[in-house]
């Protein structure tokens, strides 16, 4: 049985622990947040230990920290839980930047433990299909990405609003749509990118093109307009759609240049983390210390663009 804590308890936590539920073997044993009334009611819900701190819990009898708090704190967190023996799953994205990230993937090589960073969507069993399929039947090779998501009702409290926590479109919407870019189009060899701050310290809607040795994506992520959210995949032979929300896949179109379409369904359940967690727990079985599908170079990679994007539109948070 993998015990787990929990640093942090909203929102995420909740769909994390319906994901756990799933998962054979693995089992919450600790949890705390910010806010001591969440943490009552988070072990009320769930079960476990309500720890008074952070030390409490990395001291507490588990074996892996998944830390579900907003970005400002994920790289402190993943610090501590890695100097205290922990295996870590964190939160996209999994540092403020690039230089942020760094001592932790060195710390977790150092220690010989297992960090991974949660993105979810090449978890999803129509993810896996998709690319099982693509094996036997493929597009060819994929020149071209264009995905990104833009939502309207977030309420005005919503942290995804606030600079301090590290906000915006860029840094909550668009970690997803870096990794479906490097994902099909492998390591980025320049980017452009554009972006409106609102009235706000955080960028309220961006758009960024990159190109890479395979070709080039438009990706696009925002506050203010509501986007379709599906994702298009382009190759020689044929492109693929995933239908929204591309990051939660249940469907996906190819349409072949011969004129053939083939759909692919494959609803997922337990609101889908279960799939990324099962990896991270299989990982831990195994003695692995690194993921071989959220590798710790691609991570890398993904706040890297990221940390690029802001660059160029002018978004850079306290200590950069």
């Amino acid at each position: 049985m993998l015990k787990f804590g929990i640093i942090g308890c909203g929102r995420i936590s909740h769909r994390f622990m319906q994901g756990l539920k799933q998962v054979a073997d693995a089992s919450l044993t600790a949890a705390w947040s910010r806010r001591a009334e969440s943490v009552e009611q988070f072990v009320g819900q769930y079960g476990g230990k309500a720890c008074a701190s952070v030390d409490d819990l990395l001291s507490s009898d588990i074996d892996a920290v998944y830390i579900a708090t907003l970005p400002d704190t994920h790289a402190e967190y993943s610090i501590a839980a890695l100097n205290a023996g922990k295996h870590v799953l964190c939160e996209k994205p999994s540092a403020i930047n690039l230089a942020q990230l760094e001592p932790v993937l060195q710390l977790a090589k150092a220690k010989g433990l297992l960090y991974m960073e949660g993105m979810k969507p090449p978890f999803y069993p129509l993810y896996q299909k998709l690319k099982e399929y693509l094996m036997t039947d493929p597009i060819g090779s994929v020149g071209y990405v264009r995905a990104g998501s833009a939502v309207m009702d977030c309420p005005p409290e919503h942290p995804n609003y606030s600079y301090d926590l590290i906000g915006g479109s860029i840094m909550q919407i668009a970690p997803y749509e870096a990794f479906l870019a490097l994902d099909w189009l492998g390591p980025i060899t320049g980017l452009q990118a554009m972006g409106r701050f609102s009235g706000k310290e955080i960028d309220m809607f961006s758009i960024f093109q990159t190109q890479h040795n395979d070709g080039y994506a438009q990706l696009y992520c925002g506050f203010d307009l509501h986007g379709k959210g599906d994702a298009l995949i382009v190759g020689k032979l044929g492109h693929i759609t995933i239908h929204k929300n591309w990051w939660n896949p249940s469907k996906a179109t190819i349409e072949y240049l011969d004129g053939r379409i083939i759909e692919l369904d494959e609803p997922f359940t337990a609101g889908g983390l279960n799939y990324e967690t099962e990896h991270f727990c299989n990982l831990i079985r195994s003695g692995q210390t690194e993921s071989p599908i959220i590798t710790h170079e691609l991570s890398r990679q993904m706040i890297a663009m990221l940390e690029e994007a802001r660059k160029q539109i002018g978004l850079t948070f306290k200590g950069e």
